[in-house]
């Protein structure tokens, strides 16, 4: 892959890197320095991507990883209003209620960063396990096991409004 087609698969793919970014930064001008140092690294490390059918994948590892860097280098208070990017609606159910989507995502950030990332890459931006495996780095039963595990801990939180 070159430098054009690296240019032309992130025009296509930006929203989703800037959901994933945003779905662990929680505001938008930090997932927009995420996005930015994703792509820095990216291009930068443009040989080490093995093959174009994997660029998803790599660079949504790459996307997750500069997240994190970013939440190591310093917490952010994060408040209710800009918990949510300005253009995000639910994935399937618009008539959620704010509470209950407010319910859900506090259950989601009671889990822990890998068994998040699951999820949200799943549910939330359509990832397959085969997919999961390869960004996580992880065989695909144990990915299917981790993602099961976290839905089960999910529901307790919000059946019982506890720490999951």
């Amino acid at each position: 892959m070159d430098k054009y087609e690296f240019a032309r698969r992130l025009q296509t793919d930006k929203a989703k890197f800037y959901r994933i970014a945003y779905s662990y930064v929680k505001n938008e001008h930090d997932a927009l320095d995420v996005v930015g140092e994703a792509v820095y690294k990216g291009l930068r490390n443009l040989k080490s991507l093995k093959s174009a059918e994997f660029f998803n994948s790599w660079m949504t590892r790459i996307v997750i990883n500069c997240a994190l860097d970013q939440l190591r280098q310093g917490a952010r208070v994060t408040f209710i209003d800009d918990a949510m990017p300005p253009e995000w609606e639910p994935p399937d159910d618009a008539s959620l209620a704010a509470e209950d989507q407010l319910d859900l995502y506090t259950a989601l950030d009671a889990l822990g960063e890998r068994d998040r990332t699951c999820v949200v890459l799943h549910y939330f931006e359509g990832y397959t396990f085969a997919d999961l495996s390869r960004i996580l780095d992880e065989p695909e039963s144990t990915v299917k096991s981790r993602m099961y595990r976290s839905l089960g801990k999910m529901r307790t939180f919000l059946q019982k409004g506890e720490r999951a």
